[in-house]
């Protein structure tokens, strides 16, 4: 380099040569977002940070804006807005497909994997969930006692416990929830809040602790909760980020730092 460049052409040719690599081998990993949800991107992107040479994210929002029982809540949940939402990440040409969203746990396991098929046949992507993903885990690693952390109503509590034991065979030791319905409420839940529900189901023993809803901020603390609680942590977004990395043959090991899951331990 010349003695006349200025220092940004020094730093930009040391970037450009940690960063260059060959987007024909990069894997691209498409997630459907709430469109109310404001956690689940900065954090999926961040888990897959300084991996840019093995994969990326990409996004696609579908209107979500409340988590309840009733007609207009359960109506955002219909197949076609899956796949509007779906056909915009297959205009990039993503490896696979993932609704980010646990509403499979009250609408339905079976519901989650027609949707599924359905983004399938349209796109010719392979998908999952974040249900289906956190289904895989447990198999996976062998859980048959669980814990439930929320941040929803009781009614929706109570219809994703039923899943998992009468659907799945797992059993449902403890649960807390916040009775929230504001899917945007449930950005602001604080960590100490978190940590508290965390902390009580706890007090018994399980095979894990599934915290479930993508607009919590829970994976920034799945490591922290491991440690305090002596338990690994299913967090439902961290689930579909190793799913998806499964899915597009990207070992999930690469990712460090977010919990056991990854580990393999």
């Amino acid at each position: 380099m010349s003695a006349l460049q200025p220092a940004s052409y020094k730093w930009r040719d040391t970037h450009m040569q940690k960063t260059m690599f060959d987007p024909a081998e990069q894997k691209k990993i498409g997630m459907l977002t709430p469109s109310s949800n404001t956690a689940l991107e900065p954090v999926c992107s961040r888990m897959v940070s300084g991996l840019e040479n093995l994969v990326a994210m990409h996004y696609s929002r579908l209107e979500v804006t409340k988590i309840s029982l009733e007609k207009d809540a359960l109506s955002q949940f219909d197949l076609d807005p899956f796949l509007r939402a779906s056909e915009f990440l297959a205009h990039a040409d993503v490896d696979a497909i993932a609704w980010n969203g646990t509403s499979g746990g009250w609408t339905g396991f079976d519901f989650d994997r027609m949707v599924c098929e359905k983004i399938t046949e349209a796109t010719g992507i392979p998908a999952t969930t974040s249900m289906l993903a956190m289904l895989e885990a447990f198999e996976e690693n062998k859980v048959k006692t669980l814990h439930m952390v929320t941040p929803y109503i009781p009614a929706i509590d109570e219809l994703i416990a039923k899943q998992f034991e009468e659907k799945c065979g797992y059993q449902v030791i403890n649960s807390r929830g916040l009775n929230q319905t504001v899917n945007r409420s449930f950005s602001l839940v604080t960590p100490e809040q978190i940590d508290g529900m965390c902390k009580e189901v706890s007090v018994d023993p399980a095979d894990g602790i599934s915290i479930i809803c993508t607009n919590l901020r829970s994976t920034w603390q799945i490591e922290q909760l491991e440690r305090d609680y002596g338990i690994t942590v299913y967090d439902s977004t961290a689930v579909t980020v190793w799913k998806t990395l499964k899915m597009v043959g990207v070992d999930p090991g690469v990712v460090k730092g977010w919990g056991r899951l990854f580990t393999g331990k």
